[in-house]
């Protein structure tokens, strides 16, 4: 619902790679508008960008549309208190990603708390005004990728586009040595996701991979699929084989790599870069060095471990 006299700004922010160049944009239905970018820097953080500099630059009652869950629901949802609360620490006690923007984002919040509105707009479904910031972001990617220069070869892996909602999207990784108790904390980690909110996206590896795409399936939560090359599971055993090929036909999206079946080893890191930058959070099964990394790129991570 739209506040009498509040300006209503739109914000978006896209990035080429998690960290890569990305652009940020936020316009107003009256035409007023700002983008600009970075050389090197991650998804979230343009999005916050956006909101950051449209709150900077609008004054009054001022009516947020984004298409970043991120941005929209640590207001609505009031993550921030729990933040604070914690000196800057989220529900896993780590330090906040991204504080260097959500402070000031939120200070401006606490001053002006009866002012602002944060509303979601699904990305990439027709609105007008979405779709305007969403094009002046990928402008700045692109102008910013041509001032460090390209640093991808055509035809790489990371040219696909995933083809669903980055904003919505969640990874899985983790041990091909899945426990009885790893595979009931698994369990429970991806029941907690909301199929009307949450996409499940798996590169199906044995293990913890295919087991949560499976349990995906059982949530009615939607399924995508990566695959660092085609039929990477031509030699499994039979019943690893029907469990894979059930869950990449019952996946909505189905995305392949064009990596070396040869070095699979090199296939799977690259396919690990590239979801890296097609998702906003994950779910990592027993590897706490993968989870310290993805949360140093900015990810939400459900870290899932054994009890001491």
């Amino acid at each position: 619902m739209t506040s009498t006299g509040a300006t209503r700004v739109y914000t978006d922010g896209a990035c080429s790679g998690n960290p890569g160049p990305g652009g940020w944009a936020w316009a107003t239905v009256d035409g007023r508008h700002e983008a600009g970018g970075d050389a090197d820097t991650t998804n979230q953080r343009m999005e916050l960008t956006a909101v950051l500099q449209a709150l900077q630059a609008l004054d009054g009652p001022v009516e947020v549309y984004s298409d970043s869950t991120y941005v929209v629901n640590c207001f609505n949802e009031r993550w921030y208190e729990g933040w604070l609360a914690r000196n800057w620490r989220n529900s896993q006690r780590k330090p906040v990603a991204n504080r260097d923007l959500w402070e000031p984002l939120i200070g401006i919040f606490q001053d002006r708390r009866d002012q602002l509105t944060f509303v979601w707009v699904k990305g990439h479904s027709g609105d007008r005004m979405n779709d305007y910031v969403d094009e002046l972001a990928v402008a700045q990617i692109e102008q910013f990728r041509s001032s460090v220069g390209d640093g991808g070869d055509e035809g790489s892996v990371n040219d696909a586009t995933p083809p669903w909602p980055i904003e919505r999207a969640v990874a899985v990784f983790g041990t091909d040595k899945l426990t009885p108790e790893l595979g009931e904390k698994l369990a429970v980690a991806i029941a907690g996701l909301d199929p009307g909110r949450d996409i499940v996206i798996s590169g199906l590896r044995r293990g913890a991979e295919l087991t949560a795409a499976e349990l995906s399936l059982e949530h009615h939560l939607p399924l995508g699929v990566v695959l660092p090359f085609p039929d990477p599971a031509r030699r499994w055993p039979s019943s690893a084989k029907q469990r894979f090929e059930s869950c990449v036909q019952r996946g909505e999206w189905l995305v392949c790599l064009d990596g070396d079946e040869k070095q699979p080893g090199r296939a799977v890191a690259e396919r690990n870069r590239w979801l890296w930058s097609a998702v906003v959070g994950a779910i990592v099964v027993d590897d706490h060095g993968l989870s310290s990394e993805l949360d140093a790129l900015g990810l939400g991570v459900v870290e899932v471990v054994e009890d001491d």
